[in-house]
């Protein structure tokens, strides 16, 4: 393995970090979307509140990072990307500015109209934004984003089959993760009810984002045959790892054990990224742009490598405490 290779690993994982903690944020905006009308909602809304209030900045941290480590190690992918798929990532850019806004000035307004307003400014971009990032992220995977500065299509690089079957696979899996995740924070703030609610989505969404994984294979033969021979091929181990652990966490859930379904929800979730990045390799760009070619010198690669082990040394565990007060219900909301 070169250290180009090293580098993509790195990126690679923090895709897959923020496709659980950011996912798991977007998905409780999908549940926001769908709990219903002030009263009926307003319960369910605010375990979300508990749920996300304390770190949903601190779950976009690996946007950050992945957006530095692509643009400073593979700017020719990073330069690429922007100008063929600019049009998603734009709404995406949007989506989380609007999103952010939407959910803090929420809980600081009181008249019950600027309070939809604000809830579905926060619940709509949750949807937008999964959308869009499983949108580049099948442009890239269908091969529809040509290297060398060249601007592929504006429309077709993210509005077809693969791209399509890839945002509502994201919004799918976002609001499984969540939902699993809000039955535990459900338990923790001791309503039994609310328990069953999320319980009961979490199997739902959880057979829908298994249905839309499984008949997406098979729909997109004709539009990316490279992707999803390798997924067949190659990463076939790390598709069967995804659907085991997706299955047993169902079973999970089905008996009740949350707290189970949520460590396996995440391996899940996170083999799916694992395995199009498996499936992917040696491309960076699929088809287009490999990883060796898109490799900045050495000197920089080695920098953030440095740098990398020693923002794990400093960040991670204080990303760690982060949670473990969360869970414990040691953090304030507001």
């Amino acid at each position: 393995m070169t250290l180009a290779d090293v580098i993509a690993v790195i990126l690679l994982a923090g895709v897959i970090l923020y496709a659980i903690f950011g996912g798991a944020d977007f998905g409780a905006g999908f549940w926001d979307l769908t709990a219903g009308g002030a009263a009926r909602g307003a319960k369910p809304r605010l375990v979300i509140e508990e749920s996300i209030g304390p770190v949903w900045e601190a779950n976009h941290v690996w946007l950050i990072f992945c957006l530095v480590v692509i643009w400073t190690c593979f700017s020719e992918a990073f330069a690429s990307i922007t100008l063929t798929l600019f049009v998603p990532l734009s709404l995406a850019a949007a989506g989380i500015v609007l999103r952010g806004s939407g959910f803090a000035f929420r809980k600081v307004v009181v008249r019950t109209r600027y309070r939809r307003v604000f809830g579905g400014a926060f619940a709509l971009s949750s949807i937008i934004v999964p959308f869009c990032l499983g949108a580049v992220a099948g442009g890239i995977a269908s091969g529809r984003v040509p290297a060398g500065g060249t601007t592929g299509d504006l429309w077709d690089s993210w509005l077809n089959p693969t791209s399509l079957v890839g945002g509502v696979l994201a919004i799918a899996v976002c609001a499984y993760l969540s939902a699993v995740f809000l039955v535990s924070d459900a338990h923790r703030l001791s309503d039994q009810g609310l328990v069953e609610y999320f319980r009961r989505r979490a199997i739902a969404a959880a057979i829908g984002a298994g249905v839309i994984a499984t008949s997406g294979i098979f729909l997109l033969r004709n539009d990316n045959r490279f992707l999803i021979d390798r997924l067949l091929g190659r990463a076939l181990p790390v598709v069967l790892l995804s659907m085991v652990l997706g299955v047993v966490g169902l079973v999970l859930l089905v008996r009740g054990a949350a707290t189970w379904a949520r460590f396996l929800a995440i391996g899940a979730v996170g083999s799916i990224v694992a395995a199009w990045g498996v499936a992917q390799y040696p491309y960076i760009l699929a088809e287009t742009l490999k990883i060796e070619t898109a490799a900045a010198p050495d000197a920089t690669l080695w920098t953030v490598l440095i740098v990398f082990l020693v923002a794990v040394v400093v960040l991670v565990p204080s990303l760690g405490l982060l949670y473990v007060l969360d869970q414990r219900s040691l953090l304030d909301v507001e």
